[in-house]
């Protein structure tokens, strides 16, 4: 039997970077069971397996303060970095 636990991050860009979204999610076995969402500002839990998980993050000052400026630290960052060679190029 094979299980698999990955995590993926996304930065959704409104207006340039104007307005920027943060969503980082938790799958095992193809179901999201936890996730975070910048806009929330903690981490929730999708399914019965992600509560603890969601319960431990949310009770980690430090890993909350990661999350929350990934906006800037993580999506933002890569913003400026991609956009010469994603956006402006046609």
């Amino acid at each position: 039997e094979v299980f698999q636990e990955y995590s993926e991050s996304e930065c959704q860009f409104f207006n340039g970077s104007e307005r920027v979204r943060f969503v980082d999610r938790y799958i095992y076995n193809r179901e999201l069971y936890t996730h975070f969402d910048s806009d929330v500002g903690l981490y929730v839990a999708d399914t019965p397996l992600g509560v603890p998980s969601a319960e431990y993050y949310n009770s980690r000052e430090d890993v909350l303060e990661d999350a929350r400026a990934a906006v800037d630290t993580f999506c933002r960052h890569n913003y400026r970095v991609d956009t010469p060679f994603t956006v402006e190029r046609k």
